[in-house]
C-alpha cells in the first residue's frame, strides 16, 4: 500500500500555521506571587531591592580587616581582640579599629569597617572560643574573602525575568529575594472539552457490549490545565443529534476562548463534529500519523473550534502538535515547542507512507550517557494503556521508510 497521495494531505506545518494565526493573545492581569505559579509572564519582573541586598558574610567566622591578618600563619598567628558579635539579621555596624574583629555568621551584614571574612577554622579555638581574644592561623585570600557583594547578582531595576516564560518556583522564588509581590500575567485560557461517542460511558460504571470507558476529555482537560489553561466545561455528546452546536453554545456562555472535541472528525458515517459544525469549520487531511483528520474553524468572536480524532493516542499527539502551541501562543509564551532529542532506537519499527509518525516513546536510560528510545505501544492509536507510559514522541520524517535498530531519531520530550 502507498497510502494517500501526499498531494490530497496538507502538512502539519500548513495546518499549525492556520491555528496559530487565528490565536489571538489574552487579557493581562496583575496577580500576587502566591497566584502566579504557572502563568505566564506578561511584563519583564525588574529587581525592586539589590541582590544582595547588602554586603554579607558567605561564612560563620570574624570580619576582620585584611591587613591585620594578611601574614598570619600557624607559626605566626594574629591576634585580634572581639568587639561584636553579629547574627544575621543584626543592624549593628559597629567600628573596628586595628587589631579588632567582630564574630559574624553567614548571611550577616559585614561592618563598613571590615574588608574580609576569616572563617572559624582557621582560628585556633573556632566557635568554641570566638569571643574575647582570637589566634587567627591562616591568612584569607585577599580582599572581599568570603564577603558577597550587594547587588553581585541583580541591580534595583535590573530585568530579572523575561516576558513569555512560565512561571515556576524557580522564577518566583528570584522575584520574591528581589522584593516583587505582585507580577502580570497572561489570564489563562478557557477552554471546553468535549468528547463525542455514543458507545462512551463514565469511568466506573458497567458496560454493555459495545461500551467503552471514556478517556478522552480526562486526557484533553488535563493536557489543557498543563498548558496554562483554564477547562470551564468537559461533556460527553452521543453521535447523533446537535450534541457538537450545543456544546459551542455552552462553552460561548462561559466565553471560552476555545472548543476541543475529540471524535466525529473522520470520514464514517457517523461523525457528528462533522455534520453539526459543517459551517464553523474546515476539515483537513493532515499528513501525519497518527491524526489524519483534522478539523478547525474560528468564530466571529474569535473563539477557537479545534476538531481532533477519538482515538487516544491520536487525540493526544492532535493536542500536542496542534492545541498546545495555540494556548501558548494566546498566553504570549515566548517559546511553544518542547524540548527535542536525537536518541538511537532502542529497536526498529514500521512508518507510515508519506506521513511523519508521532510514536509514544519510553526512555531507556540504563546508559546515562547514552539514552535509547524505546516505544511506548505497539504503534496503534486506540491504545491508552501503552500511552500512560510515554514519555515522549519520536518523529519520523515522512520520507523514511523505517526505523532500524540503532538509528538515530528526533524525540519530543512531553514530561
Amino acid at each position: 500500500m502507498t497510502g494517500e497521495p501526499a498531494a490530497a494531505l496538507r502538512s502539519v506545518e500548513e495546518h499549525l500555521a492556520r491555528v496559530l494565526a487565528a490565536a489571538r493573545r489574552v487579557e493581562t492581569v496583575e496577580t500576587s506571587m502566591d497566584a502566579a505559579h504557572g502563568r505566564t509572564l506578561a511584563e519583564p519582573v525588574r529587581a525592586h531591592v539589590d541582590i544582595p541586598v547588602f554586603d554579607n558574610s558567605a561564612m560563620d567566622g570574624f570580619a576582620v580587616r585584611f591587613a591585620d591578618v594578611a601574614h598570619a600563619r600557624p607559626d605566626a598567628p594574629v591576634h585580634l581582640t572581639v568587639v561584636a558579635d553579629l547574627p544575621a539579621g543584626t543592624a549593628l555596624d559597629p567600628a573596628l579599629s586595628p587589631g579588632q574583629a567582630a564574630r559574624i555568621m553567614t548571611g550577616s551584614p559585614v561592618p563598613a569597617d571590615a574588608d574580609a571574612i576569616v572563617p572559624f577554622e582557621d582560628t585556633a579555638g573556632g566557635l568554641a572560643d570566638s569571643l574575647g581574644e582570637i589566634a587567627v592561623l591562616a591568612a584569607p585570600r585577599g580582599i572581599g574573602a568570603h564577603i558577597r557583594r550587594a547587588g553581585e547578582d541583580a541591580r534595583v531595576g535590573a530585568e530579572l525575568l523575561p516576558a513569555g516564560i512560565r512561571l515556576g518556583a524557580l522564577q518566583l522564588s528570584a522575584a520574591a529575594a528581589a522584593g516583587v509581590d505582585r507580577v502580570r500575567v497572561a489570564r489563562p485560557p478557557r477552554v471546553a472539552v468535549v468528547s463525542t461517542g455514543s458507545e462512551l460511558v463514565p469511568p466506573g460504571e458497567p458496560l454493555s457490549r459495545g461500551q467503552i470507558p471514556e478517556s478522552n476529555s480526562r486526557l484533553l482537560a488535563e493536557l489543557c490545565a498543563e498548558a496554562g489553561a483554564e477547562v470551564v466545561l468537559r461533556m460527553t455528546v452521543s453521535d447523533d443529534g446537535d450534541g457538537p452546536a450545543r456544546a459551542v453554545a455552552e462553552a460561548r456562555a462561559l466565553r471560552a476562548d476555545a472548543v476541543v472535541f475529540s471524535g466525529g472528525v473522520s470520514a464514517g458515517a457517523y461523525e457528528v463534529v462533522k455534520t453539526a459544525l459543517a459551517d464553523a469549520m474546515e476539515f483537513s487531511k493532515i499528513a501525519m500519523q497518527p491524526g489524519k483528520p483534522q478539523g478547525f474553524g474560528v468564530l466571529d468572536d474569535g473563539t477557537l473550534l479545534f476538531g481532533l480524532p477519538g482515538n487516544p493516542v491520536s487525540a493526544a499527539v492532535s493536542f500536542e502538535v496542534f492545541v498546545r502551541p495555540a494556548l501558548l501562543t494566546m498566553q504570549g509564551r515566548s517559546t511553544t515547542g518542547r524540548p527535542l532529542l536525537r536518541l538511537a532506537a532502542a529497536t526498529g519499527w514500521r512508518t507510515p507512507p508519506e506521513r511523519r509518525q508521532y510514536l509514544p516513546l519510553v526512555l531507556d536510560r540504563s546508559d546515562p550517557a547514552h539514552w535509547r528510545a524505546v516505544p511506548a505501544t505497539a504503534g496503534g492509536s486506540h491504545l491508552p494503556g501503552g500511552l500512560g507510559r510515554a514519555e515522549a514522541y519520536a518523529i519520523v520524517p515522512a520520507e523514511i521508510d523505517a526505523v532500524r535498530t540503532g538509528d538515530v531519531v528526533d524525540v519530543m520530550l512531553i514530561t
